[in-house]
């Protein structure tokens, strides 16, 4: 790729992959928060359910738009790779999309059902598809780098053959993990309460060693089942430094963690989870779908690509301020010093 002279449809495909980094960093991170809702035990399991729902109340509706994005890019700007992902895999996406709007529904549903019984019903039913969802949507990323998909009509398009297999279903359970993860170390974000605090820090030390194990897993499973990926984290010259790069944040994170030092941990696992993705993601270029359809033969007309990215540019100026202002305001607090933090909460976060 020449990083000099973008085409237009790489610029797109850029804008894709930033989306779904942001999708991964905060979206991912709600579900990662239902997985903890669901384990939460002991005598401050109340406690981390009111934290949890106070977290991600204010943003999760919003951090979709990333989500949306993706979708709108690859439909509009590739159609031809949009076909073959949205036929092939229509059953992990359709179970992936009810999953979205059941745990949407289930946690709206929880805060506003007029009935007790109504509202544990609901809140019981919030967890599971925080659950699922991840794993599908990791399941489908790596049925696109597992290359399997039917490219041509006149193969046919097996149900289940395509995404059914090791290392589409390990990857799935990586993203859970990673999901998982960040929303622990968030969190230790999002109380002042010391007891809570540890709570999650435990949960994060324990999911980061999880991360670390299925990233190992899916990185040997991918010399059988994703060739081209693999051959591109480890036969490229930048391979390796991302690789180290990305090893290094995992241990500041970790001992960020460790020290409590929970700012310096969130941003070392935030750089870490973008690297994951982008590492990848350089690894299967400049293919969307292994291993025939790439971002050039798979582009929509130049014009389009052109008027995507003018519309982008003009929609950023709108996006970027106002989910800067709400993170602003209900998220202000986990940017400030642990003595400040309880009474910017009690002020709406602002800082």
């Amino acid at each position: 790729m020449n990083l000099i002279a973008i085409s237009p449809e790489v610029g797109i495909a850029l804008a894709m992959l930033l989306a779904l980094t942001l999708y991964a960093l905060f979206g991912g991170a709600d579900f990662g928060a239902g997985v903890w809702h669901l384990l939460a035990r002991g005598p401050r399991a109340e406690a981390q359910h009111e934290l949890i729902a106070n977290a991600i109340g204010p943003v999760w509706e919003a951090n979709h738009v990333w989500l949306i994005i993706v979708i709108v890019l690859l439909f509009t700007g590739f159609p031809a790779a949009f076909a073959v992902i949205m036929t092939d895999l229509h059953v992990p996406i359709s179970l992936m999309l009810i999953g979205i709007v059941l745990r949407g529904s289930a946690f709206t549903f929880a805060h506003y059902d007029t009935t007790e019984l109504g509202r544990k019903r609901w809140g019981r039913t919030f967890p599971l598809p925080s659950v699922v969802t991840p794993v599908l949507l990791g399941t489908i990323v790596g049925a696109i780098a597992n290359g399997r998909l039917a490219i041509h009509p006149e193969a046919g398009f097996p149900l289940f053959a395509s995404w059914l297999r090791p290392f589409p279903l390990t990857v799935g359970f990586f993203t859970l993990a990673i999901f998982s993860y960040l929303a622990a170390v968030y969190l230790t974000l999002e109380t002042a309460d010391v007891a809570l605090q540890d709570d999650f820090r435990r949960r994060a030390l324990v999911s980061a060693v999880l991360v670390g194990a299925l990233a190992y897993a899916v990185y040997l499973l991918a010399r059988r089942d994703a060739p081209l990926v693999f051959q591109g984290l480890d036969g490229s010259p930048w391979g390796l430094p991302v690789r180290i790069a990305t090893g290094a944040c995992a241990i500041l994170a970790l001992v960020g963690l460790w020290f409590r030092w929970y700012q310096w941990a969130r941003a070392a696992a935030m750089v870490q989870v973008a690297l994951i993705l982008w590492g990848c993601a350089l690894a299967q270029n400049p293919y969307l779908v292994p291993p025939d359809l790439t971002v050039q033969n798979s582009a929509a007309p130049p014009l389009i690509h052109k008027l995507l990215l003018g519309a982008l540019a003009a929609g950023s100026l709108i996006l970027f301020p106002s989910i800067y202002y709400l993170f602003r305001v209900f998220k202000g607090h986990t940017f400030a010093r642990p003595a400040n933090r309880a009474a910017l909460q009690s002020t709406g976060g602002e800082s």
